[in-house]
């Protein structure tokens, strides 16, 4: 009766029902049955489950004509309801400047079962995290499953292709997280000899001109940008498998209520590692949520610190259980576009970073999104050592960094020192 009079009230507030195109997150304790009563008088519509254990959290539709903050604000007085928020767009964005020199050295040599180009193996950031040294040393290659929630990965790049595991296109609801099939060539591109072109704001690619002429726009602003993650993590972590799990469109954005089925797919399907590299300033509940529910479960979350050069605090990097990181250059000083502040857990090379393209080759890239899959390539290889690793024990573990400074919390990563941590617990 409660709840009827609730609606009632609701009701009042809707006015004439229209399409509904405007996107909330709700829990309700009641469940999904009283959750569509309650739209079927409102003239909402329960649209999906966003996959949390206790199956409590959905994605509604609301009328585009609806007052929406009036709307969320009623609707929380609701018997059930627990929470309501705007279910936001978030973007993978960047920024950028020159073609690094590694970008041009094609001499292909071999890397862990897969033929790759030098330049993507010996680039700067490699040697100042350390990559050939813990490999040398320890003999660590990485081990387990990371999870990347992005724009999805080219399934065909031939340096990935031996890692991938089945992952899921959340954009359009089917199993797979190609990213292909968001732009459509005549023909395909021709990796030339000539100097790599700009394919969007962030990153330069080695295609030809007319495959730079069709992506090098606003639609595809973030194409490649899952498969640059994925090839950052191969090259810290050869022998982790990638899970890819598309939340992002290729212009860049995807809807909070995708991240967070993404994040609950991810953990059901054994994911030790997720990796993030997109930023929001505006917090979700139902993300931090999904992401304590993730690090319960023994998931270790990284995310990118943006690219705003701000130290107003984002997420979900500034989630007290997420590993936040920042991005430096390559003499260890912030990169002028990175977000810092105490809220930042460390940093990582974010400029220039050469590494796989769709179509079987390689782009140079910029930006925090850059930084974080160093860290959790990292993550990886510490598990190899101890797969108990707990969420705090990773962000102790990578603390043990070079020291840049208080803007980038414990300074740039280092994984050698972080890989001694790990064998000492």
């Amino acid at each position: 009766m409660r709840r009827a009079f609730q609606l009632t009230v609701l009701c009042a507030l809707l006015g004439s029902s229209a399409e509904a195109t405007q996107r909330l997150i709700v829990q309700d304790t009641l469940g999904q049955f009283l959750l569509g009563l309650t739209c079927d008088l409102l003239g909402c519509n329960v649209i999906q489950g966003l996959g949390d254990p206790a199956g409590q959290v959905f994605l509604v539709g609301v009328p585009d004509s609806t007052n929406l903050t009036a709307f969320i604000s009623s609707l929380l007085n609701i018997t059930g309801i627990v929470d309501v928020e705007a279910d936001s767009l978030i973007s993978v964005l960047q920024s950028s400047p020159a073609i690094p020199a590694s970008l041009y050295d094609e001499t292909p040599v071999s890397y862990y079962g897969t033929t790759v180009w030098q330049g993507y193996v010996t680039q700067p950031a490699a040697q100042i995290v350390g990559i050939p040294n813990v490999q040398n040393a320890y003999g660590v290659a990485g081990t387990g499953t990371v999870a990347v929630i992005d724009t999805g990965v080219d399934p065909n790049q031939p340096v990935l292709e031996p890692v991938l595991v089945p992952g899921y296109d959340f954009t359009r609801n089917t199993p797979g997280g190609s990213e292909m099939a968001d732009v459509s060539l005549s023909s395909p591109p021709v990796i030339t000899e000539e100097p790599p072109g700009w394919v969007n704001g962030y990153s330069a690619a080695d295609v030809d001109e007319s495959t730079v002429w069709v992506v090098d726009n606003s639609q595809y602003a973030a194409f490649g940008h899952g498969t640059m993650v994925s090839g950052v993590i191969h090259l810290a972590a050869p022998q982790a498998l990638i899970m890819p799990l598309k939340a992002f469109g290729a212009n860049g954005t995807g809807y909070t209520s995708d991240i967070i089925r993404a994040v609950y797919w991810a953990v059901s399907h054994h994911a030790r590692v997720i990796n993030m590299s997109f930023s929001t300033q505006q917090p979700s509940l139902e993300l931090s949520l999904a992401l304590d529910y993730a690090t319960t479960l023994g998931a270790i979350c990284v995310a990118a610190a943006g690219n705003d050069s701000s130290s107003t605090p984002v997420y979900p990097a500034a989630y007290s259980n997420v590993i936040g990181v920042a991005s430096t250059s390559n003499s260890n000083t912030l990169s002028t576009f990175s977000n810092y502040g105490p809220w930042v857990w460390l940093a990582a090379p974010g400029e220039g970073i050469v590494t796989t393209y769709p179509w079987a080759t390689y782009a140079a890239a910029w930006g925090t999104s850059f930084s974080a899959p160093f860290v959790s390539g990292t993550v990886s290889l510490l598990l190899q050592k101890n797969w108990y690793l707990s969420q705090g024990g990773a962000a102790s573990d990578v603390a043990n960094a070079q020291p840049a400074g208080s803007e980038v919390g414990h300074g740039v990563l280092s994984i050698v020192p972080a890989i001694q941590a790990a064998i000492s617990h």
